[in-house]
């Protein structure tokens, strides 16, 4: 039977009474409340944080009716009802203390409100009164409260850019959730979840009792859709799009478990039948793609990025390494995992197409200096390469690599280093949507870039050198044997050397041949 597609409804009442598609959580819900109290969860932008916490708390009310047919019905204790506390900051944009303030005093006095009891009014501190709420709504329920916090690091998100602002949020915050420890005797659940995974010693220093779930194989699918739901839940809506291509698109947001699908794509998927970035189009990574170039990321990382476990963990106003800030807001995933000795170490990638190429090509941009170089270029790389036509390949460069505003790279030393041409190179190519591999391993070294199509097969090696060519690129592709690797593909494999002037800011040399199969 079809439903309603509930896009942008995060309200599980309405969802439950209101006739919409619902993916079960409440399996996950149980686990947790049964198997812990204090928890904290990070998940990207628009991922169901919101729909989840709703859900806890509609459990916790004991609102009986709304879970019939669901995992929890039969299995939860609904003649116990707790008191319980919201905070949100997701609503409207905070831009100092004062006005962080202001929104926590709304928020504790709405809680007071609903739940029959008094606290005192401002200016008591924020803290003081989030204690006398819990103290205050335990004692008159006669049961210990359920603490839920969603975005509860927006205030900082908003504010990265005035790192001073930032900073106030964070001991604000600070501030107020440290009461959550100190109220352990009268708190039966606490639930905090945002994007990203700030420092535990910057924010929750006074909250240093969370049971961090964000990485772990048994809640990788506690927000999202997995391929089960799509294939159950979301039957009725599948018809006369292509599995594979929508799998392709959207699906490879992985936490060491389950993949799953981000529920905003796929349910405009659904709605709008177009295979578009839904997701990436809600936010411009502005403020991403600025610290990127300013550090000098090399965008091929991108396809494949090894990170350890405390260089993810190493986010901070102060400190925003760029593995740890694409992987925080979604950017990249989890490939896999090993560990070296005491050391732990992550595999990330782009978890689909459509964060690869939309990424790729906002990066680009910000690489080109010049939105509107990127949007000029074409798709005649691609053409070239579909024909292995290398002369056309290589206009097609310098004219792309020539549009680029002399003052741009003049006065950006981002331009000096070798990585920035072959980071040009691989966005540009990406953001065409072509499947790529950076850095790809084979028993002789890694190739710098390898570019499947279905006809034929390229692998690259860039090099920086004077203003003639010096043909090191291509002879050194010879020399390694790298084609080996791919000799049983099928397809014609081809040899391109890339070779860019220092002086010139061009390519100087593209020299190529095709192996022997």
């Amino acid at each position: 039977m079809r439903r309603k597609l509930p896009i942008g409804i995060q309200t599980f009442r309405e969802i439950r009474e209101e006739n919409y598609y619902y993916v079960d959580k409440t399996a996950f819900a149980l686990r947790l409340v049964n198997e812990g109290k204090h928890y904290f969860l990070a998940r990207p932008r628009r991922f169901g944080k919101s729909l989840f916490l709703d859900t806890l708390a509609e459990l916790f009310a004991g609102n009986e009716a709304l879970f019939r047919g669901l995992y929890a019905h039969p299995r939860w204790d609904w003649g116990v009802r707790h008191p319980v506390i919201r905070l949100s900051f997701a609503e409207g944009r905070l831009q100092s203390a004062a006005a962080l303030d202001e929104h926590i005093h709304v928020l504790l006095s709405d809680n007071a409100e609903r739940l029959g009891v008094t606290i005192e009014p401002p200016p008591l501190d924020t803290h003081l009164r989030f204690k006398r709420l819990i103290e205050r709504a335990a004692e008159h329920a006669g049961r210990r409260v359920v603490v839920l916090v969603d975005e509860y690091d927006k205030p900082i998100l908003d504010n990265l850019t005035e790192p001073d602002v930032a900073r106030a949020m964070r001991e604000g915050l600070r501030n107020l959730y440290s009461v959550i420890k100190g109220q352990d005797a009268h708190i039966r659940f606490a639930f905090l979840t945002g994007v990203s995974k700030f420092s535990k010693v910057s924010i929750f220093s006074g909250l240093n009792n969370l049971n961090d779930i964000t990485v772990g194989a048994e809640y990788s699918a506690i927000c999202g859709y997995t391929e089960d739901d799509l294939d159950t839940v979301f039957a009725p809506e599948l018809d006369g799009l292509d599995r594979e291509q929508i799998r392709h698109w959207y699906n490879g947001y992985n936490w060491l478990g389950e993949s799953v699908y981000n529920p905003f794509d796929l349910l405009l998927l659904l709605q709008k039948r177009e295979f578009r970035p839904y997701w990436f189009e809600t936010g411009t990574p502005t403020f991403l793609v600025d610290v990127l170039t300013q550090r000098r990321f090399f965008t091929p990382q991108l396809s494949c990025t090894l990170a350890s476990e405390a260089l993810l963990s190493a986010f901070d106003v102060d400190t925003m390494v760029p593995e740890a800030l694409l992987w925080q807001t979604g950017y990249l995933t989890f490939r896999g995992q090993r560990r070296m000795g005491a050391r732990l170490e992550y595999e990330l990638a782009c978890p689909n197409l459509e964060v690869a190429y939309s990424l790729n090509d906002a990066l680009l941009k910000g690489l080109l200096g010049d939105p509107s170089v990127a949007e000029r270029v074409t798709r005649s790389a691609y053409a070239a390469l579909a024909s292995a036509d290398m002369a056309a390949l290589r206009r097609h460069l310098e004219s792309l690599y020539a549009s680029i505003p002399h003052d741009w790279y003049r006065a950006n030393p981002i331009a000096q280093y070798e990585g920035y041409w072959a980071s040009v190179f691989y966005s540009h190519l990406a953001a065409l949507g072509l499947e790529l591999i950076a850095e790809d391993v084979t028993h002789h070294g890694c190739i710098d870039l390898t570019v499947r199509l279905p006809e034929r097969i390229y692998l690259f090696e860039f090099k920086v050198v004077g203003d003639a060519p010096e043909g090191k690129a291509l002879a050194q592709l010879q020399a390694r044997g790298y084609a080996d690797k791919y000799r049983s593909s099928g397809v014609p494999v081809h040899l391109v050397g890339i070779e860019f002037s220092k002086t010139q800011r061009n390519v100087v040399g593209l020299a190529a041949l095709q192996a022997t199969l």
